[in-house]
């Protein structure tokens, strides 16, 4: 009998170590310090909540963007996206045109939001999108 019980506490073990891996490897704040690490572009935003912030990397820039919920004309949308870094010694080599592609890609989520840059970005970028 109490073999029995040990050789199932022992599945239940492995099985609890299983999961916690699976998690580990899912993690999105893993895969976006991983991003940051090689200097690739990755987003974590939930779409379906608008107090959720937007959290991205960019050329091992870390961004964090909040979300303001406003109405359109059919519906209510976020309208308003006030982005920040949170080292500004990391915007070394960060251009305009990478400003620019950052602000696609979130418009492409977004399509009814106007994006604001805080200092410093706000300094570089001279000439609103529209």
């Amino acid at each position: 009998m109490v073999v029995i019980l040990f050789r199932i506490l022992i599945l239940i073990a492995l099985v609890l170590l299983v999961y916690t891996w699976i998690q580990y490897l899912r993690n999105p704040e893993r895969r976006l310090q991983i991003a940051k690490e090689s200097n690739e572009f990755f987003i974590i935003n939930d779409t379906s909540n608008s107090k959720k912030n937007l959290r991205f990397v960019y050329k091992g820039c870390f961004f964090e963007g909040e979300k303001y919920l406003g109405t359109t004309e059919e519906s209510f949308e976020v309208v308003d996206i006030h982005i920040t870094v949170h080292s500004p010694l990391e915007l070394r080599g960060i251009t305009r045109d990478d400003l620019y592609f950052l602000e696609n890609e979130i418009l492409l989520q977004y399509p009814y939001a106007k994006i604001t840059w805080k200092h410093p970005i706000n300094e570089l970028i001279l000439t609103d999108m529209e």
